[in-house]
């Protein structure tokens, strides 16, 4: 029977006319047969299903298999003994064949159970490992995995089987796509997908062999010895456990035994992964690696596969496969790639042709993947500015897509930068320290350096000068201003934790300071814009005469002189006004200011002439926003002497504890008579029409209130010799007793002249009285009509009385300091009358606008009477700077200890300040920076700022509760940068005494409608630096990632050895953010304590 199929089998005949007659062979298998005609049809069926050459064979070997194996089971098991398998599976040279191992399989599902199975699964256990030891091709792997999924009792065990794993991993690295063409493809796609499932499959059995196959992957893909792996590996990753990332990273970023070369060829391979179309999980693993190798410094090998891999990772973009996952490790490679433009710039090329194919294919994930790449796009040009040439064609290309705002931009460029990764070392090592979370980056104490870090970082976070320092071109006439440029331009996009001011601190250095000690801030910083300001002027001046020498004709008027970078910032002008109060001659002069200087008004007598001016300053200062109790009309004070103002020297003890005996008018110092003055600066012929009109309004009106001073003081002159005739009408009255019985004729006649006196005086003093009221009353008269006139005025402003109001609800409701109180708590009037030394800022720009009266030794020499006069002083603002700055004078001249002693009263910072300018006039101002001084002395202790971005911003819409992110503050501490808030800037002196708010930095609230839309996505971008610029910091960028990577290694070695004490961590803990204590000292650590690779300017 086995003679006459095989011979049908093997015939010419018909397709038909063979399945026929094999149909009649295998219904007459079914039949009892004796054992040699059995064993004979079933080595027939083995050798056609092994060994057939087309389809027809093998089929009718696998019925004779079934038929024998279902109507003969004894003789089945008898031919399907160990021996058969054996020779089966060894039949050639090399690993069997993928039908000798199919055979088998089949076989199996036929075979009885018995002790002849138990021989065959225990030989198969010995075979398969065998079988992957010799390497076989995709086809025999297959195979051997079908052959385990079906039958696990296969599967070899013990220590084996994790040896079959590994060389499991091992065959999957040899796997070679064995035909072109799309059929080949999926076919080896299937199985390359049946082996990672085998593993799978045995992983979960034994979760112990897993690290052991990753250690053996590792070593495939990082041998550089033999030709690359198979892209077939990546079949596997998808089936590891996320949990074991970070342990798997860890292990291998830090593993001595690991060579660069060999974690670079690793790292490389596994890129290439992205482009297997069935892997899950690859591009997490792939990022989880790259931030492994960012968190241990070793940046050569990430800027290497980076710009060897980025393009080839772009360029997958285009299959919708595996576009998610090479989308995710692009993303990754670019973001992370800050501190030069060389990737991005591998990429413009591509950018356009690629975004033409995504709109092509006009699918969601097209769609999606063209915003994210536009949102990358957009982030690159914004970090790496100053190319116009080469980004033209790729702005081009995306105009039509969403373009991120700048805090978007931001956000993404900050949480990805490779000096972002924190590194495990750090708690050891301060130098292996990474960037502050912020984005923001600190500066280097040089030796009692931190009233210059302060003043500098101050100046940076004011967003529109920082713009227009790094405007600055080439081949200017300003050097100092050109070594701040390069200061503020690494300060934005240096890699680095911390820089060294010491080149621009040399160049910028007070000739009066001595070196090493600690210094007055606001003295470095007037100092600073003074020479800023006389540099750019000079500049100017300088380029002007060399373009007039160098054209042929000269110009017939030299243009006029324009205002330099610190007079359009900081620059703006006071007026100050003279009054005699003799001839009632008003003289005044406009000066220029960078910076006012706040006086503390003496606590005694701002309490004992709290409403003597109360009626002016409510009058000068009505957009200040006093509040209602102050509204209320005082009765002037009769006792008390006038005040004298602004004490920076003063006889005693500082107003915490005043003596008011050494107070007197020979107390004061340099600023007791005349403001303090700024004489830099020309003044500007701007002044128009409609405020020369409001100044002579305000003249004739002060000139009303000095003619009403001048009567009250008549008529108290007046009642003083009222008084004094009183009490010598008393004294008369006792004589009078004692000589009573001398002489009473006489007495009764004085009694009677008395009276008269009396009857006179009175009447007298009604007619002043009268005179007074009927003055009071015309003068009350021309007040209402001034206030009718500011009435008009501000009916037609109605918008911005509306903005004022939401910005006082806005700042009520993030539990601001208001301006107009006084203290926590506590009405300013009740504050006032207790005698408490809580003071606000308002305060003291009230106290430094109020009248001063000169009198004494302080008297004025009126020019109309050609000798010194009794004189009544007023300043005025008349124009407000962009950026306020104001100085606390906490440092006031002891002059019994001859030493400068600090003033430590909590002063109240609100968040927005209105100043009042003359005219009636008034200005919003928010606050970006507050500079404290902790300790107790201006030679000594630390300065530190909070700041936040001071960029013009619109008034916030009503109805928004979610802040815009110009209000996260900062906590510039030398080298340490923090996040913090406005409820710390607040809080600081009542939790550290010492530390008290020294210099404010104010920046103007524009108008509604002036700025650039909030939302607009370049509205506040940084301006493009010149290449010299963007080269030196590209370059810096490199060393700083060099510098790192140089250290971690040198260092990874000793780790274990270290001691785990505080004595690492020193330095770090000290630094005082919101929840933490005061910094302490300065010192060249002082901030941070650590020591960072300096990048000295």
């Amino acid at each position: 029977m086995d003679k006459i199929l095989e011979a049908v089998v093997t015939s010419s005949y018909p397709a038909s006319v063979k399945q026929g007659l094999v149909r009649r062979v295998l219904e007459a298998a079914r039949q009892p047969l004796e054992r040699e005609q059995c064993l004979a049809l079933l080595a027939l069926g083995t050798r056609l299903y092994v060994s057939g050459a087309d389809e027809l064979p093998r089929r009718v070997g696998c019925q004779l298999l079934h038929v024998a194996g279902r109507h003969h089971p004894e003789v089945f098991a008898e031919f399907f003994s160990a021996r058969r398998v054996l020779r089966l599976l060894q039949g050639g040279t090399g690993p069997p064949s993928a039908r000798a191992l199919a055979c088998v399989q089949l076989c199996l599902q036929l075979l009885p159970e018995g002790p002849g199975a138990d021989e065959v699964f225990a030989l198969l256990r010995r075979e398969v490992l065998r079988t992957v030891c010799e390497r076989p091709g995709p086809a025999v792997c297959a195979q051997v995995a079908r052959l385990l999924a079906r039958h696990p009792r296969c599967v070899p065990d013990g220590p084996h089987r994790l040896l079959f794993c590994q060389q499991l991993v091992r065959c999957l690295g040899r796997f070679r796509c064995p035909a072109e063409g799309e059929e080949g493809a999926v076919e080896f796609l299937e199985q390359a997908q049946q082996v990672s499932g085998l593993l799978a499959q045995l992983w979960r059995a034994q979760p112990a062999a897993i690290l052991p196959c990753l250690k053996e992957l590792f070593a495939v893909i990082s041998c550089t010895e033999e030709e690359p792996p198979s892209s077939a590996l990546a079949s596997v990753v998808q089936h590891l456990p996320l949990e074991l990332m970070d342990g798997v990273v860890r292990n291998l970023s830090n593993d001595d035994s690991v060579t660069d070369s060999q974690m670079l060829t690793a790292i490389s391979r596994m890129i290439d992964w992205v482009s297997w179309p069935l892997g899950k999980n690859i591009d997490k693993w792939i990022i989880a690696l790259l931030k492994g190798l960012a968190a241990v410094k070793k940046f050569s090998i990430l800027i290497e596969v980076s710009l060897a891999k980025i393009e080839k990772v772009f360029s997958k973009l285009l299959y919708p496969i595996v576009r998610g996952a090479a989308l995710s490790v692009l993303k990754y490679m670019l973001l992370t790639f800050q501190h030069s433009h060389e990737a991005f710039h591998l990429l413009l090329p591509h950018i356009p042709p690629m975004v033409a194919s995504l709109v092509k294919e006009d699918s969601n994930s097209g769609t999606s993947c063209l915003e994210q790449l536009a949102e990358l796009v957009h982030c690159m040009v914004f970090r790496f500015p100053g190319f116009p040439d080469l980004y033209e064609p790729v702005m081009e290309a995306i105009k039509d897509l969403h373009v991120p705002n700048e805090d978007r931009i931001k956000q993404l460029l900050g949480q990805d930068a490779w000096t972002s990764q924190k590194s495990e070392l750090a708690g050891f090592y301060p130098r292996l320290m990474a960037k502050s979370d912020t984005g923001k980056i600190g500066l280097i104490n040089l030796g009692n350096t931190c009233y210059v870090n302060s003043i500098l970082q101050a100046l940076f976070m004011a967003s529109d000068f920082r713009h227009c320092v790094l405007r600055l071109t080439e081949n200017n006439s300003q050097p100092l201003m050109t070594k701040l440029q390069w200061l503020f331009a690494f300060l934005e996009h240096s890699q680095r934790p911390a820089i060294s001011p010491e080149n621009f601190l040399s160049a910028s250095w007070t000739p009066w300071f001595s070196p090493g000690t600690q210094q007055d801030c606001s003295e470095y910083l007037k100092y600073l814009l003074d020479r800023l300001h006389e540099e750019e002027k000079t500049g100017t001046r300088i380029c002007q005469k060399l373009k007039q020498s160098s054209s042929p004709s000269p110009p017939e008027e030299p243009p006029g002189p324009s205002a330099t970078s610190v007079e359009k910032m900081f620059g703006g002008k006071i007026v100050t006004r003279i009054c005699c109060l003799r001839c009632l001659n008003v003289s005044s002069r406009e000066e220029a200011f960078t910076d006012l200087s706040l006086a503390f008004p003496p606590p005694e007598r701002c309490r004992r002439h709290h409403h003597h001016h109360h009626h002016h300053r409510r009058r000068r200062l009505g957009s200040a926003g006093l509040p209602a109790e102050d509204a209320g009309a005082q009765e002037p004070s009769r006792a008390g002497p006038r005040r004298q103002r602004k004490h920076c020297i003063t006889g005693g003890v500082p107003p915490t504890i005043l003596d008011m005996e050494g107070l007197g008018p020979h107390g004061l110092g340099g600023q007791s008579g005349q403001e303090e003055k700024v004489e830099r600066g020309e003044s500007t012929e701007e002044e128009e029409e409609a405020g020369e009109e409001e100044k002579e309004e305000e003249k004739e009106e002060e000139e009303k209130v000095k003619e009403e001073e001048k009567v009250k003081e008549k008529v108290e002159e007046k009642l003083e010799e009222e008084e004094k005739v009183e009490e010598k009408v008393k004294g008369e009255k006792k004589v009078e007793e004692k000589v009573k019985e001398k002489v009473e004729e006489k007495v009764e006649e004085e009694e009677k002249e008395m009276e008269k006196v009396e009857e006179e005086v009175e009447e007298e003093k009604e007619e002043e009285v009268k005179e007074k009221v009927e003055e009071e009353r015309a003068a009350q008269d021309e007040e209402e009509k001034v206030k009718k006139k500011v009435e008009e005025q501000e009916e037609e402003k109605e918008k911005e009385e509306e903005k004022e109001a939401r910005d006082e609800k806005e700042e009520s409701a993030e539990g601001a300091a208001a301006a107009a109180v006084p203290g926590p708590g506590l009405p300013r009037s009740v504050a006032a009358a207790s005698g408490d030394s809580s003071r606000s800022v308002l305060d003291l720009v009230n106290y430094f606008l109020s009248p001063e009266r000169l009198t004494s030794e302080n008297r004025y020499h009126c020019e109309s009477c050609a000798s010194l006069q009794d004189a009544e002083k007023v300043v005025e603002l008349s124009q407000g700077p962009r950026y306020l700055i104001l100085t606390l004078l906490r440092f006031s001249f002891d002059l019994r200890t001859m030493r400068r002693r600090k003033i430590l009263d909590d002063v109240s910072v609100p968040l927005l300040l209105r100043l009042p300018l003359a005219g009636g006039r008034g200005q919003a101002y928010d606050l970006c920076s507050v500079v404290v001084h902790s300790g107790l002395s201006s030679e000594s202790g630390h300065y530190y700022c909070y700041a936040r971005e001071g960029a013009a911003r619109p008034a916030p819409a009503p109805g928004t509760e979610r802040p815009e992110p110009d209000n996260q503050w900062y906590l510039f501490n030398d080298t340490r940068v923090s996040f913090s808030s406005f409820e710390s800037v607040s809080n600081v002196t009542s939790f550290f005494p010492k530390d008290t708010a020294y210099v404010l930095f104010y920046r103007q609230r524009p108008e509604e409608g002036s700025e650039a839309e909030p939302g607009s996505p370049r509205t506040r971008a940084e301006p493009t630096l010149h290449k010299d610029l963007m080269e030196a910091i590209s370059k810096d960028n490199i060393l700083f990632l060099q510098e790192q990577e140089k250290e971690a290694r040198s260092r990874a070695a000793y780790i274990s050895a270290l001691p785990a004490s505080p004595h690492w961590r020193r330095g770090f803990d000290e630094d005082k953010d919101e929840d933490k204590g005061p910094p302490g000292g300065c010192s060249p650590a002082g901030g941070s304590g650590g020591d960072f690779h300096r990048l000295v300017f």
